[in-house]
């Protein structure tokens, strides 16, 4: 039996992940903004999921939102956020936050959580292929996705022997995000996929689990994509 720490774990992946880790007789702590949103959410996922209220872009007061988390094995930091920013009408605020959110917020986990991660465990985080194949309005996103690498790649030599590992899912069809846009939008994306279809919640999840449990690796940002990137 393992604990897992899941940052960004009340909806899309993050809970698809926590449901499958409670499953199999794990104990897990997900993370979302809002506390009662949190408590309700892992409620539902079961007796063994309890829920803890962290804001990544308030870096400063992760340590002491993660105080009660006294072991882990498993850390998995899949909260992410979108931010439609171009260079020629450029938000300073908006790309401020986001930059926070997902370098500085999940490396503040990290470290937060260091103290008490086993030294045989794992971490994983979430980037995207925003960093291989930007659009219009992904000046932050493309740089952040791109700075992930990066920091899997430094924190992996750092913190040895603890694994340091991310995941870039392409586009996920049935992900809350990609589900909610109008019939067809995503025909054009299934078509130029490879496999025939979109990657899947259950897919990416996969991915993560992968990752967490094979022991040689270590310092790998694995694209979840179907072949998407090749076409």
């Amino acid at each position: 039996m393992s604990t897992i720490v899941i940052v960004g774990g009340t909806s899309g992946i993050g809970l698809e992940l926590a449901r499958r880790r409670v499953a199999t007789g794990d104990d897990v702590v997900i993370t979302g903004r809002d506390g009662s949103r949190c408590a309700a959410v892992a409620a539902e996922v079961g007796a063994r999921c309890r829920g803890v209220a962290v804001e990544l872009s308030d870096p400063d007061a992760i340590g002491a939102a993660l105080s009660g988390v006294d072991r882990v094995d498993h850390l998995v930091v899949a909260a992410i956020d979108r931010d439609q920013n171009t260079a020629a009408d450029y938000s300073v605020e908006r790309a401020l936050r986001l930059v926070t959110l997902k370098l500085v917020g999940y490396t503040e986990v990290v470290h937060a959580l260091l103290p008490r991660m086993a030294p045989d465990g794992a971490v994983v985080l979430f980037g995207g292929l925003a960093k291989d194949r930007p659009y219009p309005g992904s000046t932050t996103v493309s740089t952040i996705n791109g700075g992930v690498m990066g920091l899997v790649h430094t924190l992996a030599v750092e913190l040895a022997p603890l694994r340091v590992n991310a995941v870039h899912p392409g586009i996920v069809g049935d992900s809350p995000f990609w589900q909610a846009k109008p019939a067809g939008v995503l025909d054009g994306y299934i078509a130029r996929t490879p496999i025939g279809r979109l990657a899947t919640m259950a897919d990416v999840a996969d991915s993560v689990d992968f990752l967490l449990r094979n022991p040689s690796m270590n310092g790998v940002n694995l694209n979840v994509d179907g072949g998407w990137l090749l076409t």
